[in-house]
């Protein structure tokens, strides 16, 4: 594990934030991330999840993103990822669980 994990909640506007995260995504870090979405959707009617700095996702990092979205959608809160590195878009295409998220190229 070279990549420190990071992960961020910052507001954007009334019912609303950024997660942004960076580092690795795997079984060490996935609790955390788990955790700090599942707040995020939780007191947010709109969550973005930053993911330029993500370098590395194993099935943990995925089990806890798939678990964020599953709980925005129970919930009716908008979740999207942004920014999403290839590493990643490769890993929700292989998996075929794109389809469970908002996705944007760029941060707006």
């Amino acid at each position: 594990m070279c990549d420190r994990f990071l992960v961020v909640v910052e507001p954007t506007g009334p019912g609303s934030c950024r997660v942004t995260v960076a580092g690795e995504l795997d079984v060490v870090s996935a609790p955390d991330l788990r955790d700090t979405l599942r707040a995020a959707v939780y007191d947010h009617d709109r969550v973005e999840v930053q993911c330029a700095g993500v370098t590395f996702v194993d099935c943990s990092g995925l089990s806890a993103l798939l678990a964020a979205a599953r709980a925005a959608k129970a919930g009716g809160t908008e979740l999207r990822l942004i920014t999403v590195p290839y590493s990643l878009a490769r890993l929700l295409r292989l998996t075929q669980t794109g389809r469970a998220f908002a996705i944007e190229p760029d941060a707006r």
